[in-house]
Parts: structure tokens; sequence; C-alpha cells
């Protein structure tokens, strides 16, 4: 029963799966699923008879896209340029110590360049 599911989801879901796998451009395949998501989204909010159904519906599925698509940029980011995700120990200054001054009470006070910034002792 798992295997008939499990099946049955990826012949549907699975663009490289399902008779969109004949359209060569995935951008395109991806844009196809997203135009049946949504007229599923219409079909089934209307058989309830609530646009309000709609709504959480449409909601619940940019949420649920959004994430999909940030953990997806997350892993390939891994995978292809994983030292973006290494700790700098390299002298890195924080954002607020950039120009390595700062304002207090319209006076500049120059800070020590040797201190990298980060949290106050």
């Amino acid at each position: 029963m798992r295997k008939f599911i499990y099946d049955s989801w990826q012949s549907v879901m699975n663009h490289d799966i399902n008779p969109l796998r004949h359209i060569p451009d995935t951008n395109t395949r991806h844009m196809v699923m997203q135009v049946l998501a949504w007229m599923w989204c219409i079909v089934f909010s209307m058989w309830l008879g609530s646009f309000w159904v709609f709504g959480i519906s449409a909601i619940a599925h940019v949420a649920l896209i959004a994430a999909i698509a940030v953990t997806v940029g997350t892993f390939e980011t891994a995978r292809r340029r994983p030292d973006l995700f290494k700790l700098r120990t390299d002298g890195y200054h924080s954002l607020s110590r950039t120009r390595q001054y700062m304002w207090i009470n319209g006076q500049r006070v120059v800070l020590d360049p040797n201190d990298p910034g980060g949290e106050h002792e």
C-alpha cells in the first residue's frame, strides 16, 4: 500500500516522471506545475463554496512553495559555494565598524583599528 501511495504521488507531482517530462525546459515545466496547483486550489475552494478557503489555501501554498524554494536555494548554494557558509576570522569588522569610527552626541569617536567589533565587553 505504501508503495502504491508513493508511486501515485510521484506520477502526479514529480515533473521528471509525469507527462510534463516531455517539456524540455525545466522552467516551463515548473511554471505549468504552478498553474496546475493554482487551478486545483481554485477548483477545491469553489467545490467547498467559499472564497475564504481559496484565500487560506492560496496563502498556505505560497508559504509552502516559498519554504521549499528557500530550502532548495540553500542546498544548492551549499553544494556549489560552500565557502559562503564559512565563519570569517580574517579581521572581519561588523557592519557598524566598517568606517572605523562612530558619532556620539555629535562628536566623532575614532575606534581602535585592531578591534574587529562585534559584542561589547
